[in-house]
């Protein structure tokens, strides 16, 4: 327990002193980190752990969207917006099949989006 609690306070003040790029880079590891829990749980057969990370990643790829501004960079705001909107669909479509390879594409994308921000 002690150690749940340093890491906590270790994550807790990462992001109070991330810059955006960095908190953005933070979202694109938990939204991976969800992903590829949920396709684990779902070649193991545990369908619970797999709809349960899978909503996590949903709710990162939501905040993602809600990050985009539409103002200072109109023309990739709206890209990303449409690749999230999808990659959002793709999670609820595996999450209901229960697809370990539709949930393995999407996470292929989203390294692919953390590997675009990281040349930002």
């Amino acid at each position: 327990m002690y150690n749940r609690n340093k890491q906590n306070v270790y994550l807790q003040n990462q992001v109070m002193t991330a810059t955006p790029k960095k908190l953005i880079i933070l979202l694109y590891d938990g939204c991976i980190k969800f992903i590829n829990l949920a396709e684990r749980a779902i070649l193991d057969n545990k369908m619970e752990d797999a709809h349960i990370n899978l909503i996590k990643a949903q709710n990162i790829v939501m905040e993602l969207k809600g990050t985009l501004n539409f103002e200072d960079g109109a023309a990739i705001a709206e890209e990303l917006d449409t690749i999230y909107s999808h990659l959002n669909a793709a999670l609820i479509k595996a999450n209901i099949d229960k697809d370990a390879d539709q949930v393995k594409k999407c996470c292929l994308i989203m390294q692919d989006l953390r590997a675009s921000w990281l040349e930002v």
